[in-house]
């Protein structure tokens, strides 16, 4: 394995990973899936992955997991070739959309799971337990067969397989699909945990909230290639000197005042205030003082970033 200048171990290493398909039925023409994709993710570190659909997320994770074979390049994985069997016992998985014999029951799924994995029968049942309570089934939900859950359900039973067998690494296609907000929160937590005790998460998603709030670091895909990599402070920042005003409690009719005495690149109402871009930070002292005289009450002053809406957006453009 790879250790990095600052002493962190690598541990997923994409060297110029690309992915070929065949399509159409008499005249067959290659597409271009993934196209030499370059990667290193860090030990302990939650590693989001971000792209369009068709952006070659799903392709990625299929390739590393070994369902798919590439057309070039290589991976490795705990610093072992792809295709070394003893490392599947090392990590875990959940694909997009999890799919298993629905005649179990969600204690049998994590008790079968675990045999696959060599785990000794009381252990499995403890864990199994443990991992129910974890990613928020009750023990009713436990015995209910698979076939009679939810999407939500269904989902929350993946992301406990995928933990069962205690991986270093866990890689998870769209965690948040299907669950509601408090389940959202619920997977949110557990990654952090996961986190917590010095395992790695690679995951895709579309919810860039999620993103924002969880991932260390984060890569951008659009068409198979990669567009930006970085922590989330470095794809999100501007190199400019604009600054964002939110204030709450000022009425609609005032926000004349601001335009008229600030040199302001936008000025937007809000339902409950008002939300400033000030061309230079100069100018921060006038705002704060026409805040208070419009009765209002800062919420934030930050330098201006570009969301990863933003960037999401406009990573079909950037290829």
């Amino acid at each position: 394995m790879i250790i990095g200048n600052d002493g962190v171990e690598t541990v997923i290493e994409i060297i110029q990973l690309t992915k070929d398909y065949e399509v159409g039925f008499l005249k067959k023409r290659r597409v271009r899936a993934l196209d030499h994709l370059d990667l290193a993710v860090r030990r302990g570190e939650i590693f989001g992955f971000l792209g369009p659909n068709g952006a070659g997320k799903t392709t990625t994770l299929k390739l590393l997991m070994r369902l798919i074979y590439p057309t070039e390049g290589t991976a490795r994985i705990l610093g072992n070739p792809i295709d070394d069997v003893a490392t599947r016992s090392r990590i875990g998985y959940l694909p997009e959309n999890p799919y298993f014999y629905d005649y179990l029951s969600g204690r049998e799924l994590l008790e079968y799971t675990a045999a696959l994995f060599g785990v000794p029968k009381e252990d499995a049942r403890s864990r199994g337990r443990e991992l129910l309570d974890r990613v928020g089934l009750d023990p009713t939900s436990a015995t209910r067969q698979l076939r009679k859950y939810s999407k939500g359900m269904l989902q929350r039973i993946g992301i406990a397989q995928a933990l069962i067998n205690d991986p270093e690494i866990v890689f998870m296609d769209e965690p948040m699909s299907g669950l509601d907000p408090i389940g959202r929160r619920d997977v949110r937590d557990l990654l952090l945990s996961l986190r917590a005790q010095g395992k790695t998460v690679f995951f895709s998603s579309h919810i860039l909230s999620d993103v924002e709030a969880l991932c260390d670091r984060a890569a951008i895909l659009s068409r198979g290639k990669l567009v930006r990599c970085g922590t989330v402070r470095e794809l999100t920042d501007i190199d400019d000197s604009a600054i964002e005003v939110v204030a709450l409690g000022i009425d609609l009719s005032a926000l004349h005042r601001f335009t008229e005495e600030l040199t302001l690149e936008s000025a937007k109402a809000t339902p409950n205030g008002i939300h400033l871009v000030l061309n230079d930070d100069n100018q921060i002292d006038h705002a704060l003082a026409l805040i208070r005289q419009c009765g209002g009450k800062l919420v934030s002053i930050n330098p201006r970033r570009a969301l990863l809406e933003d960037l999401f957006a406009n990573s079909e453009r950037i290829v």
